[in-house]
């Protein structure tokens, strides 16, 4: 009788199973999406300044190209590595760690990582695009990587959207500066 009772309990969740494969082949079958050419809503960077700039020059408050980012020098002059210690602590520590010697996590460790060479820890599989990258991590680089980290290497490991803020980067930048016994020469401005 218990045998029954099992047979009956496994050959439900078969057909269980074999109704929803079906309903999804048929769902396939009947529903063919199609992909739009343009974004349904277009969303402008910023709006345009109302008086136009003379030759050469921006206008005032006219955003800066998505491709160029402010000079890292003088915004480290003014950065706080507190300030970066806790953006980091907010953003980061999820995937990375910073003391010398920690363990990789989901990321490297960054410890010393500041004009240290790129794919630096050896305990992390970085990615090709990443193992490809040659150089150190300057600090216009990790300006740059900090802001949009996809856009600099193809491929990365790292779902990090980035850091819009310019002084916010700085400030983490500058954090990452002081993890290490001899910190490299900060940029002149």
């Amino acid at each position: 009788m218990v045998s029954l009772e099992v047979t009956k309990g496994v050959a439900a969740v078969l057909v269980g199973g074999i109704v929803f494969m079906v309903a999804g082949l048929v769902g396939n079958v009947v529903v063919h999406p199609t992909r739009l050419e343009h974004p349904a809503i277009k969303i402008d960077a910023a709006p345009a300044a109302s008086a136009p700039a003379a030759a050469g020059t921006p206008a005032a408050g006219a955003a800066k190209p998505a491709d160029t980012l402010a000079p890292i020098a003088p915004l480290l002059a003014k950065a706080d590595p507190a300030a970066g210690e806790a953006i980091t602590k907010k953003l980061c520590v999820v995937c990375h760690t910073f003391n010398e010697g920690g363990k990789a996590g989901v990321g490297p460790n960054l410890y010393n990582v500041v004009m240290g060479p790129h794919a630096h820890a050896k305990d992390y599989s970085y990615s090709a695009g990443m193992k490809a990258k040659s150089g150190d991590w300057t600090y216009e680089d990790l300006n740059h990587w900090l802001k949009k980290p996809a856009a600099e290497v193809a491929g990365t490991k790292m779902a990090f959207a980035g850091i819009s803020n310019d002084q916010q980067r700085a400030d983490v930048i500058a954090y990452l500066h002081s993890l290490s016994h001899t910190p490299a020469p900060l940029p002149q401005p």
